[in-house]
């Protein structure tokens, strides 16, 4: 932990600018590790006007909460849609689609806001809009992360073309 810095200002630190398409777009840095934390994900992120930082998304392992520092804009959470500025703190506990969230910025200026979520080692993200899932681990011996983005439908049994277990296994 050499590295590690007991006070970080994220404002000073280099952002990574990125757009995807028409909505999506932005400027951030994660800066946990540089604080020596490992069981908690800090990022900082800036959201241009009309845009967001990600797809409407809830995760099944991993808690989310947002500080708005500056701006306003658009919280989608569950089937709800909730004004939010700043000072605001928002909440996304892990779990089904009902923990759904996405923040948008529909102000003037640039939103910022920072994110902390604690950090499973495995976590399951859905994206309710467009019917995707996501399976993520961490690989603790070998280093890296296996991941995996997928559609939820069509499914498979869970003894699909396994070896012995016939052309329609049943049960889990």
């Amino acid at each position: 932990m050499s590295d590690m810095k007991p006070v970080v200002d994220p404002r000073r630190l280099d952002l990574t600018a990125w757009e995807h398409g028409s909505l999506y777009g932005g400027r951030d840095v994660s800066f946990g590790a540089m604080l020596g934390l490992e069981a908690l994900g800090i990022s900082y992120n800036e959201v241009p006007p009309g845009r967001s930082g990600c797809p409407f998304h809830n995760h099944h392992v991993e808690d989310e909460l947002f500080v708005i520092l500056e701006g306003e804009g658009e919280y989608r959470f569950g089937e709800g849609r909730h004004q939010v500025r700043t000072g605001d703190v928002l909440g996304a506990p892990a779990g089904g689609p009902e923990t759904a969230h996405q923040l948008i910025n529909t102000g003037t200026r640039p939103l910022r806001y920072l994110v902390v979520s604690s950090m499973g080692n495995t976590d399951i993200c859905e994206y309710p809009d467009s019917g995707k899932f996501q399976a993520r681990t961490k690989r603790h011996r070998t280093g890296g992360t296996f991941r995996m983005m997928h559609r939820q439908t069509p499914s498979v049994d869970y003894w699909a073309d396994e070896p012995g277990a016939g052309e329609t296994g049943a049960g889990d």
